[in-house]
């Protein structure tokens, strides 16, 4: 059954932006467009509470897709509060220039979004769902979030406000090909799950996200 509700909105924004393709195993390369998640994340960041999920339902792009090509240095180690402790006590000590190797990130740049997504309940919660899109509402307004937005990865930031009524989606359509929907999750709180992956297409710069529960490969 279709909400009858009228979306919430946000604009986002950012000097850079990375939404790696799943395919791509070494090399970053971002999609050319945010993905669902990636925009579900950023909703998050600003209004987040146990008793909601969220559902993007359209993502607009608003400034013509370019692309920046990043070359660093990364560490390919994790490091631990536990292997800092054996340090400590055993000696030694961590050597970046022998554990780094050096990637690439196919980026994108001076871009900008506009996600419309329904807020909704989870099962057995009864409030009034009014209230939480009023609070999202006013968060956005005021410019508040609890964690500040990032736009794919971490160091990419995002600015987020009202849209004004003038953005315009670009004039683009594509195949964007497979996207990832969502994780079906196995019981029993393991962490595992299955990933589900849509057809994702731009029509007139608009991509238009499924519901949760369709049907994806």
């Amino acid at each position: 059954m279709s909400n009858p509700l009228p979306p919430m909105e946000v604009k986002l924004w950012g000097d850079l932006a990375c939404f790696t393709r799943p395919e791509m195993k070494v090399e970053r390369v971002s999609y050319p467009v945010m993905t669902p998640s990636a925009a579900r994340g950023a909703l998050e960041a600003i209004f987040w509470k146990p008793q909601i999920t969220w559902h993007v339902g359209e993502i607009h792009v608003l400034r013509p897709i370019q692309y920046a090509s990043i070359l660093r240095n990364e560490v390919n180690s994790r490091q631990s509060q536990r292997v800092a402790e054996g340090w400590r006590s055993d000696g030694g000590g961590y050597d970046a220039s022998a554990d780094r190797a050096q990637r690439h990130t196919l980026a994108l740049r001076d871009v900008a979004y506009l996600v419309r997504a329904q807020v909704e309940l989870k099962p057995g919660v009864s409030d009034d769902i009014a209230k939480y899109r009023d609070q999202f509402r006013r968060r956005v307004r005021e410019g508040r979030c609890f964690a500040t937005p990032f736009l794919g990865c971490r160091e990419f930031s995002a600015a987020f406000a009202e849209p004004d009524g003038n953005d315009v989606a670009i004039p683009r359509s594509e195949d964007l090909g497979p996207m990832l929907l969502d994780i079906d999750y196995e019981p029993g709180g393991s962490g595992r799950g299955k990933p589900r992956f849509f057809r994702a297409t731009l029509d007139a710069g608009v991509m238009r996200v499924p519901g949760r529960f369709a049907e994806v490969t």
